[in-house]
């Protein structure tokens, strides 16, 4: 090993410093104490041409054991993207963990690889009611938590198959399954397939990462989504036609472990987008989702809070708005439909969905929700578009907070959203929330969120009422 850093560092030696330099530098070279007589200079400059000319044997010679040295060629020929990940190809990718066993064997493979990722949200909230809203919902109380708390896994055990494990210590199952699944890659016609838990192809907010969120909470129709459940998905997207696809059958209702038990209990969630982008960079985005479910408790219950929440252990949690209590059913059939836009500093999107549910001892209603939000980063970033998930990605400030006098990227945004569950005997309530949000990018993976939220509520005993809140958000992701 010693005999193999001596030869390259003498390789390397000779790379820095070109043996024409010697040369040059000859001619002008003079012993100390020598004389100006031509034929002792003459004598010492042939002297030094010959060292020259062994030098440049002997670095020859290094050069042709090296080519043929079995692990240097390993080293060489590894695809060096494993040590430095590439972020558009894994989400949540910050770290690559390379096999030294590899190194010195005449394989170039250097499977499994595995990327380290976390993140956290730290969340702190004020409300104030109006008497009429507390009487409706109950007194809600401040309080600050940790949202979200993740730690994942992910990367390839061979070239074509690829696994992410996470897992979350915020939630109720402390730590709770989160995306664990493995995926078949590159495959002829079905492209990928999934196999585990994960997002379902539905929904343009849900589908987009927490950690890239605009304001602290998806929009209300996220009460309506199938979201994490088991199953197995096939997916794909045709980069020159701008579209992507998928396909997802699953077990439905999945607990925080990710178990579903019984002899029913299966959905079934697709989802199909088409992109349209500018010269230049401005995106147009459109979509439509369909998910039927006929879940194991023959039963469902959709409900949601003012886009804020907070919990602990005593206390409880941010009390519910809107909710139908549960509803005995066969079916539920969800459609949904999206828009987003970006150019410069702007962006914008917009989804509807509607939830048909067929009831076991009565007729069939259908509960609705819509948000459509837009932004502009003050400071002239541009949000891209993520054509691999069909959402808008992750803001990336030009100069980082603190570097050389940088402010990160400054943005500002607005939303509106609502969620309807009243329909045919259902009382669950509407709720029209207006959301007023300053985000700062300290950096790429620093962000602080500033949110005021105006919460609109109408119920059948209480009428209309109203709440304020104002949030904050500290996340940090690697």
């Amino acid at each position: 090993m010693f005999k193999l850093c001596a030869r390259c560092l003498l390789v390397i030696c000779a790379a820095l410093v070109p043996v024409s330099v010697f040369a040059q530098t000859a001619a002008d070279f003079r012993v100390p104490g020598a004389t100006d007589d031509s034929v002792a200079v003459a004598q010492q400059n042939q002297e030094l041409r010959f060292r020259v000319d062994r030098l440049e044997t002997l670095v020859d010679q290094l050069r042709n054991e090296l080519d043929h040295e079995p692990s240097m060629q390993a080293l060489t020929e590894l695809d060096w993207q494993f040590l430095e990940p590439d972020e558009s190809a894994v989400e949540h990718a910050s770290f690559a963990t390379l096999h030294l066993s590899d190194v010195g064997s005449h394989s170039t493979e250097i499977f499994p690889t595995v990327r380290l990722t976390g993140f956290f949200q730290a969340d702190a909230g004020w409300v104030s009611q109006s008497d009429s809203n507390q009487a409706a919902v109950g007194d809600l109380q401040d309080g600050a938590d940790f949202r979200r708390a993740r730690l994942a896994a992910t990367g390839m055990v061979a070239e074509n198959v690829g696994y992410m494990l996470e897992m979350d210590f915020a939630f109720p199952g402390r730590p709770t399954f989160m995306d664990i699944w493995g995926e078949l890659r590159n495959l002829d016609g079905l492209q990928n397939v999934r196999v585990g838990q994960y997002r379902q192809p539905f929904g343009l907010d849900g589908l987009t990462s927490v950690k890239e969120l605009t304001f602290l909470e998806r929009g209300l129709p996220f009460a309506f989504l199938p979201f994490r459940q088991i199953g197995a998905m096939a997916h794909g997207a045709s980069e020159c036609e701008g579209m992507t696809w998928a396909m997802s059958g699953f077990r439905a209702q999945t607990d925080a472990f990710g178990a579903n038990v019984g002899d029913e209990g299966y959905g079934l969630a697709t989802r199909l987008t088409a992109r349209h982008a500018g010269e230049s960079g401005e995106t147009i985005h459109f979509g439509g989702a369909y998910s039927v479910i006929a879940p194991t408790s023959d039963s469902v219950q959709y409900r949601n809070e003012p886009e804020f929440f907070v919990s602990d252990s005593i206390s409880g949690a941010t009390p519910f708005f809107v909710d139908t209590s549960i509803i005995a059913m066969e079916t539920v059939h969800l459609f949904a439909g999206e828009v987003a836009a970006t150019s410069g500093p702007w962006h914008a999107q917009g989804e509807i969905v509607y939830a048909l549910v067929d009831r076991q001892t009565a007729s069939s209603v259908v509960f609705s929700g819509a948000s459509f939000q837009t932004g502009y980063i003050l400071t002239g970033e541009h949000r891209p578009y993520n054509s691999k998930n069909a959402v808008l990605g992750r803001i990336v400030p030009h100069q980082n907070f603190g570097s050389e006098g940088g402010c990160g990227a400054w943005e500002i945004a607005a939303r509106w959203s609502y969620l309807d569950l009243n329909d045919g005997g259902v009382n669950g309530g509407l709720l029209n929330d207006l959301t007023a949000g300053l985000n700062w990018y300290l950096n790429r993976n620093t962000k602080l969120q500033l949110n005021y939220v105006h919460a609109f509520l109408k119920t059948q005993g209480q009428g209309d009422s109203d709440a304020d809140v104002v949030a904050m958000r500290a996340q940090i992701d690697f």
